[in-house]
């Protein structure tokens, strides 16, 4: 059991032709099952072609169509991103999960709203994220695959070297991960803190959490306050940026802090208030949890 993919999902790759694309999907069909779940590529100029091969197709329709494919990872340069995504809702795939970095918040704001007005069925991860993986099955994104091993801790994410940090650790100390996911730092993103820890708390392969949140926004809170409501599962939490000066427009694209309760200090009280352990030292992290367990 895993949240979101395992190794029997079939996934294709939007921008397939590109250059980043072609490197980790290389990596992705590489790593543990991915040459069974990596199945179609798409890109409407290079339609009857194959790369490493993976066949690729005019559309996300056709190749949805031809492989069964339920999932798309996408690597379209930030001016035809949302275009891609959109794609995907409209083909009714279960999951997008978008890399791209970059993407205009307007074109994100557009597809975001037309989901929502639509109720579409499709989940997205992203944009600007790292992706996931569930060790030893599968991984979809830029993630490098081998600091990762099997085991019973969900990670989630803001930050993508923060996603690696944590599991590094967690490796480190003899404790796997069921999944990990990054959710992205774009201030218009798919799914939220809270919708990963609702997935975590009901997989019964996971039994405790790593939350790493960023400055910026309110998800780290709503998150805290449904964790203290519902969470049944031990969570460690961090905050990167917790020098950042207020009104001042960090590396992250989500990350702006406007004062209240979107600063590092105002996030991790909150989470300490509502129950999760926090340090504010991210060489900690794996440690902290082993000492919950």
């Amino acid at each position: 059991m895993s949240i979101l993919i395992n190794k029997n999902t079939r996934v294709m790759t939007q921008g397939i032709t590109g250059k980043t694309g072609q490197f980790h999907t290389k990596m992705c069909k590489e790593y543990a099952n991915g040459a069974n779940c990596f199945v179609a590529g798409v890109n409407p100029k290079k339609a009857g072609e194959s790369y490493e091969g993976i066949p690729i197709y005019a559309s996300v329709k056709d190749a949805k169509a031809q492989t069964g494919a339920t999932v798309s990872v996408i690597y379209v340069p930030p001016a035809g991103a949302a275009a891609a995504i959109w794609e995907a809702v409209e083909a009714d795939l279960d999951l997008a999960i978008c890399i791209t970095e970059g993407i205009p918040v307007r074109d994100m704001l557009e597809v975001r709203n037309r989901m929502k007005a639509e109720g579409r069925k499709t989940l997205l991860l992203g944009p600007n994220c790292p992706g996931l993986i569930t060790p030893e099955e599968i991984k979809i994104g830029i993630m490098p695959g081998h600091i990762h091993r099997k085991g019973r801790i969900g990670v989630v994410s803001r930050s993508g070297t923060l996603t690696y940090e944590a599991v590094a650790q967690l490796t480190e100390i003899g404790l796997g991960q069921s999944s990990a996911v990054g959710i992205g730092g774009d201030p218009i993103n798919g799914l939220k803190h809270i919708d990963v820890m609702r997935m975590f708390n009901d997989d019964r392969e996971t039994d405790a959490v790593v939350m790493i949140g960023e400055i910026g926004g309110p998800d780290e809170v709503n998150a805290s306050r449904w964790i203290r409501d519902n969470m049944k599962k031990p969570v460690v939490g961090f905050i990167a940026g917790v020098t950042a000066p207020p009104g001042k427009r960090m590396g992250h694209a989500g990350a702006l802090i406007s004062g209240g309760e979107d600063t590092a200090q105002a996030k991790l009280a909150i989470m300490e208030e509502c129950g999760i352990k926090t340090t504010k030292n991210p060489s900690e992290m794996g440690r902290l949890l082993k000492a919950m367990l």
